[in-house]
């Protein structure tokens, strides 16, 4: 069946649908990564967007459940330059193609991705439309006009709807976690910590948040530019200093909203595998997992006496982390990934110790492995 996406500046490509029929509009967002098409379909940051991936043999090692990053897929669309006929992989449970059908995904291959990417590159990422049903692009870029002003709400979809409690022991750690979409990967390296896990509704208020009696609150990853983002930078407002906080990637912004800060779209965001940061005060960095399209716009948050940046992207210098003692919080704008088997990121460590649950933890054993760990060592 032929399908065709349709970009906000006019420009159109055809194509082969792999997916289920029908028409999807949303954010165009690229990401370079080679492995890890199944978190990255089932990562809530992605919902409602149209995922581009530039390596171009797509579904080659199949799926397997286990490698979720969520209860579902979210993505509003996918465009891949070729869809791999086989698959081999001893953990693979099904094809890419059947996973795209199961979890109802529009999806477009046969595209030059090489041609899209420059263009988004060029011109800054933009709404597109992906239909099997209407092939002509001037009906195509009137729907996307017509849908520009559409209101984006997904956390509320996203979040649990009441407490979840996954307790490891007595003695350990209590985190809470506001749940704008927390990844399976990072609930994973909190239990390989060994600390008892809260999930908590996105509306809770912060007197609720407290009456929980947390050791440390994280608020998660979850999609950008939602709805809900300034009522829970305002719940998070009321919490700083008077709990432990983490923020990650949206999570961090939400801090930043917190602190009065404004956020800023990026021309070309960071979706991919292979991001240096570096401390500010060393010469040592890191390359990072990161995805999003938004973040703190710098010179509102210059003169805050009480955060220190703490971490920059070597390419850009935009923040990637900062900290507080006064107010007691850490956040990074990367994701923090697992760096291998059963191994748990610096960033969790350091949040662990600040909420008083030291940094010295053994993991579990025979738990089972990161399903972000393929994803963060492509």
């Amino acid at each position: 069946m032929k399908a065709m996406i349709v970009l906000e500046d006019g420009t159109s490509f055809e194509g082969s649908s792999i997916g289920i029929s029908g028409e999807k509009i949303g954010d165009i967002v690229l990401n370079t990564a080679v492995v890890g098409y199944q978190e990255m379909m089932t990562d809530p940051t992605n919902a409602g967007k149209i995922l581009v991936l530039t390596y171009p043999l797509i579904g080659n090692y199949g799926v397997a459940k286990k490698f979720n990053e969520s209860r579902k897929c979210w993505i509003a669309g996918m465009v891949i330059k070729e869809a791999s006929r086989i698959y081999s992989n001893w953990q693979a449970e099904g094809s890419f193609q059947d996973f795209l059908r199961d979890e109802k995904v529009t999806a477009i291959s046969d595209v030059d991705t090489r041609t899209l990417a420059v263009t988004i590159r060029d011109n800054g990422e933009m709404l597109g439309i992906i239909s099997t049903t209407d092939l002509k692009r001037e009906s195509l870029i009137k729907k996307l006009r017509e849908y520009k002003a559409a209101k984006k709400d997904f956390i509320k979809e996203i979040s649990v709807k009441h407490a979840t409690h996954t307790k490891t022991g007595a003695s350990a750690p209590n985190i809470a976690v506001l749940d704008l979409g927390l990844l399976h990967s990072f609930s994973h390296q909190l239990k390989t910590l060994g600390c008892n896990v809260t999930l908590l509704p996105y509306s809770m208020s912060a007197r609720d948040i407290l009456a929980t009696r947390p050791d440390g609150l994280i608020i998660s990853n979850g999609p950008e530019n939602d709805a809900s983002l300034p009522m829970i930078a305002s719940t998070a407002r009321e919490l700083l200093g008077k709990v432990p906080m983490m923020g990650i990637a949206t999570g961090h912004q939400v801090i930043g909203l917190a602190l009065g800060a404004k956020l800023k779209k990026m021309k070309i965001g960071h979706h991919g595998v292979n991001y240096p940061v570096r401390s500010t005060d060393s010469f040592k960095g890191d390359i990072t997992v990161q995805n999003h399209s938004y973040i703190i716009d710098e010179s509102t948050i210059r003169n805050n006496k009480n955060v220190t940046v703490t971490l920059r992207n070597v390419n850009d210098h935009t923040i990637e982390a900062m900290e507080s003692k006064a107010l007691k919080f850490i956040s990074v704008q990367y994701n923090p990934a697992s760096p291998g088997f059963d191994e748990v990121n610096e960033a969790f460590r350091k949040f662990l110790a600040m909420a008083g649950g030291g940094n010295g933890i053994k993991p579990r054993k025979n738990s089972r492995q990161s399903s972000e760990v393929a994803y963060a060592k492509a």
